[in-house]
């Protein structure tokens, strides 16, 4: 099966410095492949031939080719989607496995692999499921990033069922990052979720200023290095996020968990509390 999106304006410019996209506000629309994905219906991976589960590439001649996991409600919908973006650990079964959470409280959970492979202290909390042919690792705050993000958002709204209005973007650890940067740039998701995210200075000061969708935001209270994390992923870093989002009146919501930057996959109750949170979350959005 191949599903054409429609296309996009918006020329191309991947030679913008990505602190610049990021700063000035430049929509990553403007920096995203001049021609739509194609989604092509593949076999899954290696070990990773789960039930209730549809993979998928999202491929563009700029962006690369990307694995997907689509996993959907019982029903005909339409139902709004949900974008998931792994960490820096790589992807894994453990994100296939919050995608059919999702599915299973009416959203369409989509599972990406937007660069491969993994590395870091994270890689012990998942399971690696390999993705042939992935792009590169990438800075979240990258032209490339951007331009991911998108191609994958595009090929969502093009699937049967979703509702185009209703596509959130959810990341951990830098899939945070990236969904944050694509947003802070006038990026299309209808909601953020963002999990273990890094929240340098400058990045918390535009994102107060330029965000117009709601945040939900889910923290550990010993997020850190140690785990996967950084310095910018420390709590205190976090709670300055959220203070100036509520100070600028924008909407966002948090919770933090007594745990560190991979509680989501290293604790069973954090994982069915964020399921629960982030399916409310975005089936009201």
């Amino acid at each position: 099966m191949t599903v054409r999106p429609s296309r996009r304006a918006g020329p191309a410019a991947m030679l913008v410095a990505a602190s610049a996209l990021v700063l000035t506000g430049i929509s990553p629309r403007a920096v995203a492949q001049q021609r739509p994905p194609v989604v092509t219906e593949v076999h899954a991976p290696a070990g990773a031939d789960i039930d209730g589960v549809t993979w998928m590439k999202v491929a563009t001649p700029d962006v690369g080719s990307m694995l997907i996991a689509v996993a959907r409600p019982s029903s005909a919908g339409p139902f709004p989607a949900l974008l998931i973006l792994h960490g820096t650990h790589g992807f894994g079964q453990q994100y296939v496995r919050l995608a059919q959470a999702m599915a299973r409280n009416g959203i369409v959970g989509v599972a990406a692999c937007w660069f491969g492979p993994g590395s870091g202290e994270g890689m012990r909390f998942i399971t690696a499921i390999p993705c042939a042919g992935a792009p590169a690792m990438t800075a979240p705050s990258s032209p490339a990033a951007h331009a991911r993000v998108d191609a994958l958002l595009q090929a969502v709204r093009t699937f049967p069922g979703v509702r185009r209005d209703r596509v959130a973007l959810m990341g951990h650890s830098r899939g945070a990052g990236a969904a944050l940067y694509y947003q802070i740039a006038n990026g299309s998701a209808s909601a953020l979720v963002l999990n273990s995210a890094g929240y340098p200075d400058e990045t918390v000061a535009k994102a107060a200023s330029s965000l117009r969708v709601p945040v939900l935001l889910f923290h550990g209270m010993t997020d850190g290095p140690a785990d996967g994390g950084s310095e910018f992923t420390r709590v205190e870093a976090a709670r300055r996020f959220v203070a100036a989002m509520t100070r600028a009146g924008k909407p966002i919501e948090a919770k933090y968990y007594d745990a560190g930057h991979n509680g989501v996959f290293s604790s069973a109750s954090q994982f069915d509390d964020e399921v629960r949170r982030i399916a409310t979350f975005v089936a009201g959005r």
